[in-house]
């Protein structure tokens, strides 16, 4: 709590994205945000990063960009004729991957492999990721020129996919009269590294009745067999979700009680991650494209049609 109103005095709204991030946090899953630019997406994570403190890198994804701009590389020195390992920006607790879908898809790949391996191999040295490792990718709608989409199999190693909307009316207000001080508010940190560990062993314990995760299967198995559940959306999709996406369900709809304090989960948690969880991993056909139906539509007709428990 205390971390989410820190971050409130930097960031006016957003407060589902900011939510979003935490529970990436707190879950050990990576977070992609979607949005155009100048939504305060940069801006949430690096808040988020001071009001923790935790280590943090922001890199800046470019065209020209190299994998080992990322992870680093071994620099010869002549005087002893060793190599040395000198660290890239992704040795961080927090990394902000800008604009992802502007770099070519050899750096994309060593993003994901450190994201999934949770480790980074200079040489032949393997060199393990400190925890909390959380990876917080921003991009463009694909719509916007110049990008490198991310392949299906990239894009569903983020655990959520947050699309990131406008602020509302009297949010913009506040916006503006913000704009008048010359510098943002310095934010205090108001956890470590060791109480976000112990987050994360709590929320292994958050309670998940077999209802909810005869729900959750439920969800999951309509994206792969609609027709079982009485959805004539069978032709709207190429493929469904993974069983990635059956645990970053649940481990979502764990983050969303433990934000809330409660020990255990119930359906609206599952209702509520979601479409975050689940827009990325439902593939549509060329037919759905046409239609102007995307992987966020089909994922709100089956929350709407699987009975919830």
């Amino acid at each position: 709590e205390g971390v989410r109103k820190e971050v409130g005095r930097a960031v006016v709204g957003q407060q589902m994205m900011v939510d979003r991030l935490l529970v990436g946090l707190l879950s050990g899953g990576h977070v992609l945000l979607e949005g155009v630019p100048g939504l305060a997406k940069t801006l949430a994570v690096k808040s988020l990063s001071d009001s923790l403190s935790l280590s943090f890198h922001r890199i800046q994804f470019t065209p020209d960009l190299l994998p080992a701009d990322l992870t680093g590389t071994l620099i010869y020195s002549p005087r002893d004729g060793t190599f040395t390992a000198k660290r890239g920006p992704l040795f961080a607790n927090l990394v902000l991957a800008d604009e992802v879908n502007r770099a070519p898809a050899k750096v994309q790949s060593a993003l994901l492999e450190a994201m999934q391996e949770r480790q980074i191999t200079l040489g032949d040295q393997s060199h393990v990721l400190e925890e909390p490792f959380l990876v917080m990718a921003t991009q463009n709608p694909i719509e916007q020129e110049g990008t490198y989409p991310l392949p299906e199999a990239q894009s569903d190693r983020f655990m959520l996919k947050v699309k990131v909307g406008y602020p509302t009316r009297n949010e913009e207000r506040e916006i503006l009269k913000r704009a008048g001080l010359s510098s943002l508010p310095a934010l205090t940190p108001k956890a470590g590294r060791e109480e976000v560990l112990e987050l994360r062993e709590a929320l292994a314990t958050v309670y998940v009745d077999d209802k909810i995760q005869e729900y959750v299967l439920d969800l999951v198995t309509a994206t792969r067999r609609p027709r079982d559940f009485g959805l004539a959306v069978e032709n709207l999709i190429a493929f469904g979700a993974s069983p990635r996406a059956t645990l970053c369900l649940v481990r979502g709809a764990q983050g969303l009680a433990l934000l809330e304090g409660r020990p255990y989960v119930l359906p609206e948690d599952v209702k509520r991650i979601a479409p975050d969880v689940l827009r990325h991993r439902i593939h549509v056909t060329y037919e759905a494209e046409a239609e102007g139906v995307d992987g966020e539509e089909v994922a709100r007709r089956i929350l709407e049609q699987v009975r919830v428990p």
